[in-house]
This record gives C-alpha cells, sequence and structure tokens, in this order.
C-alpha cells in the first residue's frame, strides 16, 4: 500500500500512466470524426500543384480565406502565424480577405507581457478586421506526446478554446481546465477528421459545400515544415492542425474526458493494495493469488470502461499496489514456510549432509531415522602429505586459510561430482559416491571426481600457494574402493552423524594410506573397475596387495598419467 501511495505522490511511473491512457485509446478504437469541422491542410502534393516555396505569399492564403468564406464557413480558424512583415500588398491582401470573412482566428506562438498576440502588428489590428489570436504552442508531454491542452498559454488563451468561443458565440470557462490541462479526446489516429488539400481549394477542385457551417482549420501537414508531432492514438505522427482539429472537437464537447479525483485514485490504490492480503487470510495461497489476479483483470476491464464513458482512472499505481500486496501476501506465507524449512535444515545440518537433509525434508520426519540401509557405493578417502609439518612451521591463520582453501577445492570437486562429503578428518576427506541417494554410475563419478582434484584442483591450489608464498604446495593420496556398506544416521536422539560402516569403507581408508611412497596418488580396487559403467582405458594395473585387515590380497589399479615422479 505504502509503495503505491509513494508511487502515486511521486509520479514515479507516470510514463507507464500515460502510455496506458495511450493503450485505453487504442482499445476504444476509432470514434466517428466530430461533426462540423474539415482540415485544410498544407501538404507535398500542395507544393507541386501550386509550384510555390515556403511561405507562400500572403494573398495566396488571402485567397484562401475567401475561397472558405464564400463557401459558407463558420468559422476559418488559420493555424498559419502571420507576425513578420512581408510585402505591403501581399499583407493587404491577407489583412482584407480576413476582415471581409469576419470569422478569422489566427495563430500565434509570440506574446507580450500582457499576453498580446503580435500577429498583423497587435491587437488593435485584429479588432479591426474582426479577427482573433489564439496560442498554437504545442506542450507535450515528459515523453514527446501531445496528449492535453490548455486554456491558455502565456497569458494568451489557446487556439482551440478561442475558435470554439467564436463558433459558439459564448466564453470557455477557465475552470473546465484543470491546472495540468485537459485531455484531448483524439477521434482517432491522423485522416479521421475530414481532410482536403490545401491547392485543391485554391484550383476550386472540391465541393465548396463541405465547408458551409463547418469549422475549417487551415495548418501544416508537410514534414519538412516541422508541424507534426506523436499523439495518443495511431502511434504515428499528426500534423498540427489535425491536432488542433481535435482539440477544438474536445472543447465544443464539454473536456469529455477528465482524469479521476485524486480521491478517487488513494482510495483505488489502497483498495487494491488490501485485496490480496484480505484474500490471502481468507483462503490458502496460490487460490489467493488467483484471486488477485482475477481482481486485476475486473480492474483493467473496469478502466478501459471508465475510458470509454469520459473518465480516466488510474491504473500502473492501483496495479502496482495489487501486485505487490498479492505477491507480498504470498512471499510472507512461503517465508514463513522457508523459515520453517531452515530451522529444520539448520537443525540437522549440523550432523548430516546437505543433500541428507534435503531427503529428510523432501520425505518429512519420517525420514530421520537411526540406523540405515545396505547400499553399493563407492567409498574416497583423500589425505595430504606432509601438512601436520606444515602447520607445525606457519602461524595458525595461515594454516587454517591454507587448510580451508584446500578443503574449499576438494569439496567442491566430490559434490560437483554429485559425492555425498561424509566428514573432514584434519586434513583428510571421507566421501560417498551413491548414498544416501542411488546412483547407478557411483563409480564412474568417483573416478571422475579424482581426476578433477588430481588434474585441476590440486595444481591450481598448490599454484595459489607458491604465488602467494605460502609454502611450495602439497602432495596427496587417495583411496576408492566399491562395496556394500551400510549406510544411515547413526548416533542419539541428541547427536546424530550420517556415515558408512562396514568393510568397504575400512579398505577404501587403507587404500589411500598406502599410496604413499607407491609412486602414486590414486589407488582403486578391482570392485571400483568392475563397477564402472562405462570403460577406462587409461588404468593401470598396481598389483594383488595386501591390505591390512584383510585375508586376502586385492588387486589395485591406478591412472596411467598420473605419477608423482
Amino acid at each position: 500500500m505504502l509503495v503505491g501511495v509513494g508511487s502515486y505522490s511521486t509520479e514515479l511511473f507516470s510514463g507507464l500512466e500515460l502510455d496506458s491512457v495511450d493503450a485505453r485509446f487504442s482499445i476504444r478504437g476509432e470514434q466517428d470524426p466530430p461533426k462540423g469541422l474539415v482540415v485544410v491542410e498544407i501538404d507535398d502534393d500542395t507544393f507541386s500543384d501550386l509550384g510555390e516555396q515556403w511561405p507562400f505569399p500572403r494573398s495566396l492564403h488571402g485567397l484562401l480565406i475567401d475561397r472558405l468564406s464564400n463557401a459558407g464557413a463558420k468559422v476559418i480558424a488559420y493555424d498559419v502565424q502571420f507576425t513578420e512583415e512581408t510585402q505591403t500588398a501581399e499583407d493587404n491582401a491577407l489583412i482584407k480577405a480576413v476582415d471581409l470573412a469576419g470569422n478569422v482566428v489566427l495563430a500565434a506562438t509570440e506574446v507580450n507581457q500582457r499576453g498580446e498576440a503580435n500577429v498583423f502588428g497587435g491587437e488593435k489590428v485584429l479588432r479591426s478586421v474582426g479577427a482573433r489570436a489564439g496560442n498554437t504552442a504545442v506542450e507535450p508531454g515528459r515523453d514527446g506526446t501531445v496528449r492535453r491542452s490548455h486554456f491558455e498559454i502565456d497569458g494568451l488563451k489557446s487556439f482551440a478554446v478561442v475558435t470554439a468561443e467564436v463558433a459558439t458565440g459564448r466564453p470557455v470557462p477557465k475552470s473546465s481546465f484543470d491546472e495540468d490541462g485537459a485531455w484531448i479526446n483524439y477521434a482517432g489516429p491522423s485522416g479521421t477528421i475530414p481532410t482536403v488539400t490545401f491547392s485543391d481549394v485554391i484550383r476550386q477542385r472540391v465541393d465548396p459545400a463541405i465547408f458551409k457551417d463547418k469549422i475549417v482549420v487551415v495548418g501544416a501537414s508537410a514534414p519538412t515544415l516541422q508541424d507534426v508531432h506523436p499523439t495518443a492514438v495511431g502511434g504515428g505522427l499528426m500534423p498540427g492542425p489535425e491536432i488542433q482539429a481535435n482539440t477544438i472537437a474536445t472543447v465544443l464537447d464539454d473536456l469529455p474526458l477528465e482524469s479521476a479525483p485524486p480521491g478517487l485514485d488513494l482510495l483505488l490504490i489502497v483498495l487494491l493494495a488490501a485485496a490480496g492480503p484480505l484474500a490471502g487470510a481468507l483462503m490458502r495461497p496460490l487460490p489467493a493469488f488467483g484471486l488477485a489476479v482475477g481482481i486485476m483483470v475486473l480492474y483493467l476491464a473496469l478502466v478501459q470502461i471508465a475510458f470509454n464513458s469520459g473518465l480516466i482512472l488510474p491504473l500502473v499505481d492501483p496495479l502496482l499496489a495489487l501486485t505487490l500486496g498479492a505477491i507480498g501476501t504470498l512471499g510472507v506465507y512461503y517465508l514463513f514456510a522457508a523459515f520453517e524449512r531452515q530451522r529444520v535444515r539448520f537443525t540437522f545440518s549440523r550432523f548430516v549432509p546437505e543433500n541428507v537433509v534435503d531427503q529428510v525434508l523432501a520425505g518429512g520426519e519420517e525420514e530421520l531415522q537411526l540406523g540405515g540401509a545396505k547400499r553399493e557405493c563407492t567409498l574416497m578417502f583423500t589425505d595430504v602429505r606432509g601438512f601436520t609439518t606444515y602447520s607445525e612451521s606457519r602461524e595458525p591463520t595461515e594454516v587454517v586459510e591454507v587448510l580451508n582453501r584446500y578443503l574449499g577445492e576438494m569439496t567442491d570437486a566430490i559434490m560437483d561430482h554429485g559425492g555425498t562429503l561424509v566428514t573432514y578428518m584434519g586434513d583428510g576427506i571421507m566421501a560417498v559416491f551413491g548414498a544416501p541417494l542411488d546412483q547407478e554410475d557411483h563409480a564412474d563419478r568417483a573416478i571422475a571426481a579424482s581426476r578433477e582434484i588430481l588434474d585441476e584442483r590440486l595444481p591450481a591450489f598448490c599454484d595459489w600457494m607458491r604465488e602467494t608464498g605460502r609454502g611450495k604446495g602439497f602432495k596427496m593420496g587417495i583411496g576408492l574402493n566399491t562395496g556394500v556398506v551400510m549406510s544411515g544416521q547413526v548416533g542419539s536422539k541428541r547427536r546424530m552423524e550420517y556415515t558408512t560402516i562396514g568393510d568397504t569403507t575400512n579398505t577404501a581408508a587403507r587404500l589411500e594410506g598406502m599410496t604413499k611412497g607407491s609412486g602414486h596418488y590414486l589407488f582403486l580396487s578391482e570392485s571400483t573397475r568392475e563397477a564402472c559403467v562405462n570403460p577406462i582405458d587409461d588404468l593401470v594395473l598396481v598389483g594383488d596387495l595386501e591390505v591390512r585387515g584383510r585375508d586376502h590380497t586385492i588387486r589395485v589399479w591406478s591412472i596411467a598419467s598420473e605419477d608423482e615422479g
């Protein structure tokens, strides 16, 4: 709610709001052209047809005014500025035509301190010929789009207001306009209002009856004259005279589009912001979110219906409040659920590996049982050579930093290949592949993790030690053995640990110890080789070795290229 109100107060999304108004025009579609309006455009065809360059001789404009006046035009709204003197004969021809017509509104953008135009030299001349001037300055919004019209600009009434007053003989009340101006009720994109070409009127190729009792807006539409602007309709540019014609029609129609009062805006924001939390209090989160989506759709429809009826309701800020309220409600629910889940995770992650915690959380509390199950898996033991001696000659903080760096590299390699880290044993690691979750290729994963450790992780770690002056690096040993183990949580209700128990585990640990002085970093048992899903071509036979605690020798393998040297 506060976000929606804050956004509304600061006009944070005013650009999006204006875009939504444009979309409402588009959804409403093209309207019937306003009655009593015709546009005469000075377009590209006019230049080629008349063979004239801009600015046209003023006598030519006077001739057009004569044609329109003789045709019975109600008001001639001339959106071309005549502020500078030209040839006296030309100026007089135009002034005479304006005087004879007696119903001409002329364009102005330059206004003196008294709010008077300097057309024909000033207000005195205008009054003497029965003409009025209106400010045609276009004031686009922040995005350059023309959506609003003002009652007056720089103290001079706008072109549309003056034209409407001349047409009706009544003043337009200033109170009808908001401080930001009135919305222009565009009938449609460029061309919606009947339009004829300037040269066709001059050449008398147009039935004069189309001008009888009409307000005729005359102005430039040729892009070279730079009086084209983006508007709220059509997505393209609209010539200035057509914008003026739409604005005149809007004023004559008593400004049918109006913004909702600020109190209603805020009320809608508050109501929609409360919809999500209220729905969440009455039903489960997902149905509540679905209800919020339904409310959003209904509000979108309401906004369009209101627009079609002349009321511009706010869209972006209320929907923002509704969306944030719904998402917030859903988020709070899942946040509490996550907190509870995290509490369980925190409780058990102190005793068991993270993927075991995931298994517990996925299966419920019944998964958390003392004891376990028999599984065939591959055990891994690793150990650093000479770390104890290294640690005796270094500062404790440096020893811990080096150890953490090493364990981090090894752990990432193990877990990246789907292994479960069972425990750290000083600088040693015990890991298992294929437990607690079944993995058909557990032996392949264990060998792949060993390769990554020996070929990538250990060299990178040793490089880091040398580059940072922490020593020359270390050598290490890895033992792999595959077989059936007892896997599960062991301990008491107060203290549990995940582990694997059995001869397979013991043998893996002893194979790791046997790598010392053997010329190899890695020993893996025959059972591990046989358990591989995919054949491994670079294994070399080390031999049938005796393992302490076993009655029979074990055939041991290593990797061909792996040699301490």
